[in-house]
């Protein structure tokens, strides 16, 4: 397994991809902030918001529907918010009993959890075009530019490039396993499920040891190669005057967007 299958990059010439990856980070983490920031049932901001996103799908070239496919996977996340819909401002809708607990739908909670939904969503398709325009050494570069400290740029480089060896170390466990784990036909393989608990914790030892192992020869290399600490690039990614004209151009959108949420 090589690094690219954690890359989502589609390369394209367009203006989103050629747009300074720090004002493509900056814009991302403002548009998630003002959807937060958005009150319940602003069903007009919503969708001034979503227009906002098809605009930046069809600077991206990718297609206007690009990010709505890919944002369905993470859709099932966002019921983690269902309790909302329990809420005990607003009025009853329907009552019913699970187990020992007397549940009451509310119409405020019923609005909380749509628009936590609406939020949500909105959120990870931002997050999905980022991704999708912008290689991920240049959002890590983008990071440092925005003062985000080096060490946590740092750890989140080097999980992403040792990401893939890691994992082809547990399959290289699991196929260890299965080939001592003969059973006879008909049988079940393997012992109880205490044994099964055994033989998992000592593969997560095995793992734990051998990155322990592997990052400390990795430092120990980068270190003779002269290292110190700081992730270099050769691409300075200097902000040009239509970056900057970009940027200004969005951040009054959403601007825009707020002033519609928030007035009534």
């Amino acid at each position: 397994m090589h690094a690219d299958a954690f890359d989502r990059f589609h390369p394209a010439e367009s203006r989103l991809h050629r747009l300074n990856p720090s004002v493509k980070v900056a814009l991302t983490v403002a548009f998630i902030i003002s959807n937060a920031l958005l009150p319940d049932a602003a069903w007009l901001a919503f969708a001034a918001a979503w227009l906002f996103l098809l605009a930046a799908n069809d600077q991206s070239r990718l297609g206007l529907w690009f990010t709505f496919r890919r944002s369905l996977l993470a859709a099932p996340f966002a019921l983690a918010a269902l309790s909302a819909i329990f809420s005990p401002l607003g009025g009853a809708l329907v009552s019913f009993h699970l187990l020992w607990l007397n549940l009451t739908v509310t119409d405020v909670g019923l609005l909380r959890f749509a628009s936590i939904l609406i939020r949500s969503w909105l959120s990870v398709q931002m997050a999905v075009l980022l991704v999708a325009t912008t290689q991920f050494p240049d959002i890590l570069h983008a990071l440092e530019h925005l003062r985000v400290p080096k060490a946590l740029t740092t750890i989140i480089a080097f999980l992403y490039r040792y990401l893939f060896v890691l994992t082809d170390k547990v399959f290289r466990l699991l196929r260890a396993r299965e080939a001592r784990s003969a059973g006879l036909p008909g049988q079940k393989r393997g012992g109880s499920l205490l044994w099964r608990a055994n033989v998992a914790g000592n593969m997560a030892g095995q793992l734990f040891v051998r990155s322990y192992e592997r990052s400390d020869r990795i430092y120990n290399a980068m270190a003779a190669r002269g290292y110190t600490g700081q992730l270099r690039t050769l691409h300075p990614h200097e902000i040009k005057p239509s970056d900057w004209n970009f940027l200004t151009l969005a951040l009054i959108l959403l601007a825009l967007i707020q002033l519609t949420g928030w007035i009534r």
